[in-house]
C-alpha cells in the first residue's frame, strides 16, 4: 500500500480503546496520521496516546484560538486524502447524515472533499434501529463507504452485529480504496490451499500448502480494482477483504468450482496445490486397526489404490484457443526447479508459470516469505529473490498486467 495521509476521527464509544491499535496498523502500512476526537472520545482513551502514535497534535476543540487562526478545521480537511472514522458511534453517524458541524470532527468531515471509510461500533438494538439503517442508507448514497460491524460479544453483554472491525480489517479495506485500479473491470479466479482426498470416513491424503500465496495474490488483486473469486481448499486463514470465497475440498470439487468461475473470467490464477490422485475406493467408515491372529498379519502392508485426478490447469489452457483469459500455473518442484518448470510450461500451455522450491527451509509451504522463477512461453526466465509473500503476489501481478497489456 502506497502512503496516505489519513485522517483518524475517533467519536466517543467504547470501542475507542482499539484506536491506538488501528492508528499503530495505518502507520505500520507507509500511512501518515493525523487525528481528531470528540469530546466524549476523550473519555475512553486519552488524546496523548494518539499523539504519540501519529506524531502530531491531536484536535477536538472546534473553537481553538491557537489553531483557528488558520482556520485549522479547514487546513485538516484540505489535507486529508482519506477521512477514517472509526468508532463511528450511531449518534456520530447520525450527525454525518444529517450535515451537522457543531463540533470539530463533524466540521471536519462537512468540509472535506476525501473519500469517507466509516467503521460503526454500538449496541445491538441501536445498530438494527431504522433510523441508523436509514442513517446508513443516506451516508452510502452520498458515497461513504462502510465496513463492519462484526458480530460478537458486545461490552453491553449482548450477542451479535456492532462490533468495530479489527484494525486489520479496516486497515485491508482502506487498501481496496487507495489502491490501484489497474484491474478494474476485471474478474479473477484465484486457487488457494491443498485439497484433501478422503482415504476413509476420518482420514485423508493431502499435501502442506497453507494456501497463504494464493491468499496473497486473491488480496492483491482485489486492491487493484478486480472483482475476485478465491476458490479455498481447507485453510485457516481468513477471507481477504473484498474477496468472494467458495471453499472446496477435493480436486474434483476444486475441478468444478474452477470451471465455473473460469468461464467469464479474465484472469486465472491455479496457485492451489491440487492432489494429483486419489484413493479409488474411499471408505464411508473408519478403517479400524483391529489386532489381528498372528504378527505377520500385523505387520503386513495396508494397500492403497489411487487413481489419477483430472488435471485441472491443462484443462483451462486447452480451452484458451476460444476464450481470451490468461491462464498462469504454479510448480512447486524439489529438484531440478527449472528444468521441471520449463517441462511443465510446455506440458501445460499456460501464459506465465510461477515455479518455486520446496526443499528451501526458509520459503515455500507455510512460510511468509518465497522466491520464485516466472517463466514465459517464449523462454523468458525472471528470477525474484525471497520476498514477502504478499510483496511477491503484487510482482506476480504486474507481470501479468505487462504481459496481457503487450498481448492486446
Amino acid at each position: 500500500m502506497n502512503g496516505s495521509r489519513i485522517l483518524l476521527v475517533v467519536s466517543g464509544g467504547i470501542a475507542a480503546y482499539k484506536a491506538p491499535e488501528l492508528l499503530r496498523a495505518l502507520r505500520r502500512a507507509g500511512h501518515s496520521v493525523r487525528c481528531v476526537m470528540t469530546e466524549a472520545a476523550r473519555a475512553f482513551v486519552a488524546p496523548l496516546v494518539l499523539q504519540t502514535l501519529s506524531g502530531s497534535p491531536v484536535r477536538s476543540a472546534l473553537l481553538d484560538t491557537s489553531e483557528e487562526g488558520q482556520i485549522g478545521h479547514i487546513e485538516l480537511a484540505e489535507w486529508a486524502e482519506q477521512v477514517l472514522v472509526a468508532p463511528a458511534t450511531a449518534s456520530f453517524l447520525a450527525r454525518m447524515a444529517n450535515g451537522l458541524a457543531d463540533d470539530l470532527p463533524s466540521t471536519v468531515l462537512l468540509a472535506t472533499r476525501a473519500p469517507v471509510l466509516v467503521a460503526p461500533a454500538m449496541n445491538l438494538n441501536m445498530w438494527e434501529h431504522p433510523a441508523t439503517r436509514a442513517n446508513l442508507t443516506t451516508l452510502r448514497a452520498r458515497g461513504v463507504e462502510v465496513v463492519g460491524p462484526d458480530e460478537g460479544e458486545l461490552a453491553c453483554g449482548f450477542e451479535g452485529p456492532g462490533r468495530m472491525s479489527a484494525p486489520e480489517a479496516i486497515v485491508a479495506h482502506l487498501a481496496l480504496l487507495l489502491g490501484p485500479s489497474s484491474l478494474a473491470g476485471e474478474r479473477v479466479v484465484v486457487t488457494a490451499g491443498g485439497t484433501r482426498e478422503p482415504l476413509d470416513a476420518v482420514r485423508v491424503l493431502g499435501n502442506r500448502s497453507s494456501g497463504k500465496m494464493g491468499y496473497a495474490l486473491a488480496a492483491e488483486a482485489a486492491r487493484r480494482g478486480a472483482t475476485v473469486r478465491l476458490i479455498s481448499a481447507p485453510t485457516s486463514l481468513p477471507t481477504p477483504a473484498g474477496v468472494e470465497r467458495e471453499d472446496v475440498e477435493t480436486a474434483l470439487e476444486m475441478r468444478a468450482a474452477v470451471h465455473a468461475a473460469a468461464a467469464d473470467a479474465s484472469i486465472v490464477l491455479m496457485c492451489a496445490a491440487v492432489a494429483d490422485f486419489r484413493p479409488a475406493n474411499p471408505v464411508a467408515r473408519k478403517i479400524k486397526k483391529e489386532k489381528l491372529d498372528s504378527q505377520d498379519e500385523l505387520d503386513a502392508p495396508l494397500d492403497i489404490t489411487l487413481q489419477r485426478n483430472p488435471d485441472i490447469l491443462a484443462e483451462l489452457c486447452r480451452e484458451r484457443s476460444s476464450s481470451a483469459r490468461f491462464v498462469v500455473g504454479f510448480a512447486a518442484e524439489s529438484h531440478d526447479l527449472l528444468a521441471a518448470a520449463r517441462r511443465k510450461l510446455a506440458r501445460k500451455g499456460c501464459d506465465l508459470l510461477v515455479a518455486n522450491d520446496i526443499s528451501r527451509r526458509d520459503a515455500g509451504f507455510d512460510s511468509d516469505d518465497n522466491a520464485v522463477l516466472l517463466l514465459t512461453p517464449d523462454g523468458e526466465v525472471d528470477a525474484l529473490p525471497l520476498l514477502p509473500k504478499p510483496v511477491l503476489a503484487a510482482r506476480i501481478l504486474d507481470r501479468v498486467e505487462k504481459m496481457r497489456g503487450a498481448r492486446a
